[in-house]
């Protein structure tokens, strides 16, 4: 993955852990390893993070999931950010 252009100066550093209970569920934190500044609710249902990689933010960064902006406000105004598993839908042949 390519790092994104810091020089803008809005660079945020975040850490990625991703959730041993929860497929596709992500909690990014501005501090590495910072768990004990999240809600006691949030980590059971999170279960033990299980760490994923490290991110430069930058608002031009283009993250698959999540917009950016609000990942990097949520970063700065509380720590962390969460990011839960995309809502699947069934679809059913409906005989067309």
């Amino acid at each position: 993955m390519a790092s994104p252009d810091t020089s803008s100066g809005e660079a945020i550093e975040c850490w990625v852990y991703g959730s041993p209970r929860q497929a596709e569920m992500y909690l990014y934190l501005a501090q590495q390893d910072r768990f004990e500044q999240l809600p006691q609710a949030l980590l059971e249902r999170f279960g033990r993070p299980r760490f994923v990689m490290q991110l430069t933010l930058v608002p031009t960064f283009r993250l698959a999931r999540e917009d950016t902006d609000r990942v990097m406000r949520n970063l700065r105004g509380q720590g962390y950010h969460l990011q839960l598993p995309p809502k699947i839908g069934a679809r059913l042949y409906q005989g067309d």
